[in-house]
């Protein structure tokens, strides 16, 4: 059933896996005194979620012991031991490591992955977007922004009934069976990795500056700015506050 939660296997994506970045905000669990009481000179505490930012990377791009931090906190696979530690969190500027060190650790990464690493190029973007149109038909999702790049994707998508959790998995499902259908890698090939990120977004602004950030993706990569016909229109609480918008940093150095 398609709107069951995608169990992934070893080392793939779980919901525990999920990391939630909440836009500056404290979890709302224990906060409804927060939400609920107006202090002098304070403005209330925004409580409804409006979208969610959502990031799916490409299968074995950004391993858990990655030099530049990640998410995990755990190795899974005990072949990628030898790499390195896990450091939990992306790491400080001064502590990134150069384009050639991510390369070699890179290098010496594949051969321990059961699969080789795919590169979305020109077809696979084609594929993910027509998978990602037929996603939202089937579960009436409507999505504000969306970027295919060489690795990951990004989504900026609606409130739904859905938790971002179930909406992340649906995109990652149907359009991973898009690529095994083409034939591009064998059917057990993951196609996305087990670091998926959910950025949730409770403010107009946030929502704004979260479209600006997914729309300026692909020109980081060199790649053409993106039109996709399933994106729809910002609603006309935006209106004023595109030239409000904000630079937003990565997601994942968040």
């Amino acid at each position: 059933m398609w709107m069951l939660l995608l169990t992934w296997r070893e080392g793939q994506a779980t919901a525990g896996a999920f990391i939630e970045i909440e836009m500056g905000l404290q979890s709302r669990k224990g906060s409804e005194s927060n939400s609920s009481m107006h202090m002098k000179g304070m403005d209330r505490r925004p409580n409804v979620l409006l979208a969610s930012h959502l990031v799916l990377h490409g299968y074995g791009h950004w391993l858990p012991n990655d030099p530049r931090g990640s998410g995990s906190t755990e190795i899974r696979k005990s072949e990628l031991e030898e790499l390195g530690d896990v450091h939990t969190g992306r790491k400080p500027r001064h502590a990134q490591p150069s384009r050639p060190e991510l390369r070699a650790f890179y290098r010496k990464a594949e051969p321990l992955l059961e699969f080789n690493p795919l590169w979305y190029r020109a077809l696979e973007h084609t594929l993910i977007a027509l998978a990602f149109a037929s996603a939202i038909k089937r579960f009436g999702y409507t999505v504000w922004a969306c970027a295919l790049c060489a690795n990951h994707g990004h989504l900026v998508v609606r409130a739904h009934r859905d938790r971002a959790e179930q909406i992340w998995n649906n995109f990652a499902l149907m359009s991973a069976q898009a690529i095994h259908d083409a034939g591009i890698v064998p059917a057990q090939h993951p196609v996305w990795s087990h670091r998926p990120y959910k950025v949730f977004l409770y403010t107009w602004q946030d929502v704004v500056d979260r479209v600006g950030y997914v729309e300026d993706n692909p020109g980081k990569e060199r790649l053409s700015a993106q039109q996709w016909d399933f994106v729809s229109p910002l609603p006309k609480q935006c209106a004023g506050l595109v030239s409000q918008r904000r630079s937003m940093r990565d997601p994942r150095q968040q």
